[in-house]
């Protein structure tokens, strides 16, 4: 007993360093249980002129489906899952009205508390690399609010830009919920977004040049919408974009023929519509080579700074204005000019498709099939299609969360509740691993 009281006495910041890894652990283990409930608790709240139940979470309620044996791609699991995913009766009950995120959020502390956000930096490597992230949404704030979730930290600065079109309810909803935190704020100037339009792209540049003044030292520019959700915990994102080494991760390749009429052709907006002039549209400015992309960019602080400073870009984005679908060549085509920070030579060797960018993974229905298919891209999709996307189902998770991409879309929680709800749980376990190993690295090196 005598040596063993001279050791402790001898060692204090080894006994600091085992109980500040106990306390972070019995922390986590309180974000783990708490975090992955569906249904209503007894506890009601007063919501406009009707009263519905307080939503919360709970591991197995009508013995929900066991998510372990779901990522493993157990086949009776994923049987229960789906059947469970289509009851009428389960859809009604797991859907939160608006009005319950601006009542729930009305005590800020009780909110973060019960739906487990994690109040502090889980690691000095994710405190020293803040991301910063634009979140363009209009409608579905169960979706938004569960994303935010997902990738919120206290170091990170967060952009939401609620599209003019959404209803008032969810305005109120999404803007009660952000009011709760200091590192995240709605869009100052808000657009009408329109599919293929310019103000999908002008809805990114607002984020960018607000979050360029918060006075956070983010490193990287993440753009979301509110049907994304991670397929990776912060710290491995943070990884993720330090092995970049300043480069940036989109989709950038030459252009094929059956787009190059949407930047040879004038286009306008018609009462919330794309319609085609037919007239040929000038050359692009400084005989800039056009590529194909996508909306969805990891992008670093320089590349941010130049779309909005950079005399060129600023040509090419006034000459971008009329064109069809902006979004889907814009940044590809910033991503392969000279001097812009974290860019590639435009060279057909360094293009980069979708498939391979860290950016987001999207199945897209005409590029599934079978592995023994030559023309199949990825396996089928498990969930159901909307405009030709899948919106993941449970049978999707075993695949996805072996992918290095970062995001995936779709995910909803009225279609597919199961699937998001178990990569959440996933996620979430994954941080509970991470502390601990950084805590254990901690107490053997203190």
């Amino acid at each position: 007993m005598r040596h063993r009281k001279i050791f402790c006495l001898k060692r204090p910041f080894l006994l600091a360093a085992l109980l500040a890894a106990l306390l972070a652990a019995i922390c986590m283990l309180s974000l783990i249980n708490g975090g992955l409930k569906v249904g209503w608790n007894p506890t009601s709240i007063s919501l406009g002129r009707y009263t519905r139940l307080d939503y919360e979470y709970d591991d197995s309620p009508e013995k929900l489906s066991n998510c372990s044996a779901i990522l493993w791609g157990e086949r009776e699991a994923l049987e229960q899952a789906k059947l469970l995913t289509v009851s009428k009766d389960f859809r009604k009950r797991i859907r939160v009205p608006d009005q319950f995120y601006v009542n729930a959020s009305k005590d800020c502390r009780k909110f973060k508390s019960s739906r487990k956000y994690l109040t502090f930096p889980l690691s000095q490597e994710e405190e020293d690399f803040p991301l910063a992230y634009a979140m363009v949404v209009h409608h579905k704030v169960q979706n938004f609010e569960r994303l935010l979730r997902a990738i919120y930290a206290p170091q990170n600065v967060y952009c939401i830009h609620v599209d003019l079109k959404a209803s008032p309810s969810f305005l109120a909803a999404v803007s009660a919920v952000v009011s709760c935190f200091p590192n995240v704020f709605l869009a100052g100037r808000r657009e009408r977004v329109v599919y293929a339009g310019w103000s999908r792209v002008q809805a990114d540049l607002n984020c960018m040049a607000e979050l360029l003044t918060t006075g956070v030292a983010w490193r990287y520019f993440i753009n979301l919408c509110g049907q994304d959700f991670p397929l990776k915990t912060n710290l491995e994102m943070v990884r993720a974009l330090q092995a970049l080494n300043g480069a940036n991760s989109m989709e950038s390749e030459k252009i094929p023929k059956e787009k190059r009429w949407r930047v040879e052709r004038v286009h306008h907006e018609v009462d919330g519509h794309i319609q085609a002039l037919g007239t040929a549209k000038e050359s692009p400015p400084f005989q800039l080579p056009i590529m194909s992309g996508n909306a969805y960019i990891l992008v670093t602080r320089g590349f941010v700074r130049s779309v909005l400073e950079d005399q060129r870009i600023l040509a090419l984005i006034d000459w971008a204005k009329d064109t069809y679908s902006p979004d889907e060549f814009l940044w590809a085509t910033i991503q392969r000019m000279p001097g812009v920070p974290g860019s590639t030579w435009a060279s057909s060797k360094y293009d980069l498709s979708d498939v391979n960018a860290l950016a987001k993974l999207v199945k897209w229905q005409w590029h599934e099939g079978e592995q023994s298919s030559t023309d199949a891209v990825y396996p089928p999709c498990q969930g159901i299609h909307i405009r030709g996307i899948c919106v993941y189902g449970s049978g999707d998770l075993q695949w996805l969360v072996k992918q290095r991409h970062l995001f995936a879309n779709k995910f909803d929680t009225d279609e597919e509740a199961v699937a998001i709800y178990c990569l959440e749980k996933y996620l979430r376990q994954r941080v509970l691993a991470q502390l601990q190993e950084v805590n254990v690295w901690y107490s053997t090196f203190m």
